[in-house]
């Protein structure tokens, strides 16, 4: 897995973990149930006494479930957003005499290839989405710890998508840039 999706690292963590916990408590109520642990007994209540809690008691648990719910709720949210959706372009002036694909990767391989080598660059990961219409780029480029993020703007608004849109024949292409920075540093002269 690349440093590129942190968020789907971390998602898979914690529901790895959730799911352990879950497990876990799962077969110890069977366990006891079924009287293969005897660290509580089947019948017994589940709290002692027969009480009612204190009011404020009641309050307090049902805001917890309240913000724990809204934060579940952000999580799940969270997980519908997605790179946007990549098509196969086709470029045919006349249907009969043949028509001409383009996959997205193959336009943006070489494209993510160059901008590797911009100083400072240590990953780029390009999506382009949309029609031949309608297209749009997202790109994530890691940049390193001492990278130039302007001068590595610079080169993509100079030489990378002008090439870029050129190969594509395409007047415009709206672009999504976001940075990150690497954990490791560039290379250092002695």
């Amino acid at each position: 897995m690349t440093s590129l999706n942190r968020p789907a690292r971390l998602n898979r963590g914690l529901l790895t973990f959730f799911g352990i916990v879950l497990l876990a408590a799962g077969a110890f109520a069977v366990a006891t149930h079924f009287g293969k642990l005897t660290v509580l007994k089947p019948d017994a209540t589940l709290v002692p006494g027969t009480a009612t809690p204190p009011t404020w008691a009641l309050y307090v648990a049902a805001a917890v479930a309240v913000v724990l719910g809204l934060v579940v709720l952000r999580w799940l949210l969270a997980q519908l957003t997605r790179k946007p959706k990549t098509r196969t372009w086709r470029f045919e002036a006349d249907p009969d005499q043949g028509r001409t694909e383009l996959a997205a990767s193959t336009a943006t391989d070489p494209f993510v290839a160059e901008v590797k080598t911009y100083p400072g660059v240590h990953a780029a990961h390009a999506t382009l989405a949309g029609t031949r219409e309608a297209p749009a780029l997202a790109l994530v480029v890691s940049a390193e710890q001492d990278g130039d993020l302007t001068e590595i703007r610079h080169q993509l608004d100079t030489v990378g998508l002008p090439r870029l849109r050129q190969a594509l024949d395409l007047e415009t292409l709206p672009v999504t840039v976001e940075f990150r920075f690497s954990t490791k540093a560039g290379a250092r002269a002695r």
